[in-house]
């Protein structure tokens, strides 16, 4: 009989060249129950150490098995393969809890009454009322924002991209840079010196502005990876049959990225929605519809959900309306961001024949 029959006659074991297809599962298993049995026997009552302890568990047990059955090499591989997996549960349990706790909370008032009915003169302590006065502040503000900073932006990672060279340039690039990092308060604050300024009282408009400086570094940013990546070779192209530059960006540059380029701006528009500090600054909030940004005090989502949660004291009708608006701004977010990548699919470019 050949060695190859013997081998293939011979029978798997666990301390064999490799570890079974289930050990990983088997060991995570083991070290959640031993993480549980340590937490009961130390006193540990908080769900987050068993965790903690269960992951160091893993880790640490995937890397002695396997050393033992597998070699080193092989153990090293495993562990590391072990981490990313902690990394990803780490970020996605935090994320999971405060997506449930939000939906359980926020469905107790969340109706169409709710949605379609502002707070008008029902005061934070007593139920009802509604959020449909911050929707409408909230579109208006972003909106405004966006179609300020959105076409701002895009430009000027146009010019750093296709024409930027020199001082001029460097000089952009790092203003970009400073601005990006700038907290948010700090934009509010720039704007409502300009107001004190001319003597103007708070309105949506105010809002719109300081979110436009939030917006703007994130668009050129993400508008300037998106350029770099066409090939040159399509410019090339181009330009060798005689097409100026500027329809050459037009016509080749910007719909060969235009995906891209959508995708970066409504997760800028994402990242304004939830701002809060510049609107309490600048909009003052309104229990009442205002559908004029450039006159009076509105509303907007997030400055509504502060508002609700400071006067709720942890608890009663103002308490419930906060989470019942948060879980709104949520989904406002998830269908941004939604939309945004069902933009990028519909705008990339074809590559089949």
């Amino acid at each position: 009989m050949s060695h190859a029959a013997i081998a293939e006659k011979r029978p798997s074991q666990l301390r064999g060249a490799s570890l079974p297809k289930w050990s990983p599962w088997a060991i995570a298993v083991g070290s959640l129950a031993a993480a549980v049995g340590i937490g009961v026997v130390g006193g540990l009552d908080s769900r987050v150490q068993w965790g903690l302890i269960a992951a160091l568990l893993f880790v640490f047990g995937t890397y002695a098995i396997s050393a033992r059955v597998e070699g080193r090499r092989q153990a090293t591989d495993r562990v590391a393969t072990s981490l990313v997996w902690v990394a990803f549960l780490l970020a996605v349990v935090p994320l999971v809890s405060l997506v449930w706790t939000t939906v359980v909370r926020g469905v107790k008032v969340l109706d169409v009454y709710f949605l379609t009915h502002s707070m008008g003169v029902i005061a934070d302590t007593e139920p009802g009322g509604g959020i449909n006065h911050a929707i409408v502040g909230s579109l208006e503000q972003v909106g405004l924002a966006t179609l300020i900073g959105a076409p701002i932006g895009v430009l000027t990672a146009i010019y750093l991209v296709e024409y930027g060279r020199g001082r001029l340039a460097r000089s952009i690039t790092f203003f970009v840079d400073v601005m990006t990092g700038i907290p948010s308060i700090v934009a509010g604050l720039f704007i409502l010196s300009l107001m004190l300024m001319f003597d103007m009282q708070p309105f949506g408009f105010a809002g719109s502005l300081a979110l436009a400086i939030l917006m703007m570094p994130v668009v050129v940013r993400s508008t300037e990876e998106m350029l770099k990546l066409v090939p040159n070779e399509l410019r090339e192209a181009s330009l060798a049959l005689g097409i100026p530059k500027w329809r050459t960006i037009l016509k080749v540059v910007l719909p060969t990225s235009i995906g891209g380029i959508t995708t970066g701006i409504m997760l800028s528009v994402a990242r304004i929605a939830g701002e809060t500090a510049p609107v309490l600054l600048l909009v003052f909030g309104n229990p009442f519809i205002n559908n004029n940004p450039f006159e009076g005090a509105q509303a907007s989502l997030p400055l509504y959900i502060y508002q609700q949660y400071a006067n709720s004291a942890g608890s009663g009708a103002a308490y419930d309306r906060a989470w019942a608006a948060s879980l709104t701004l949520i989904a406002f977010v998830m269908i941004l961001n939604l939309a945004a990548r069902g933009i990028a699919r519909w705008k990339a470019p074809k590559t089949g024949r």
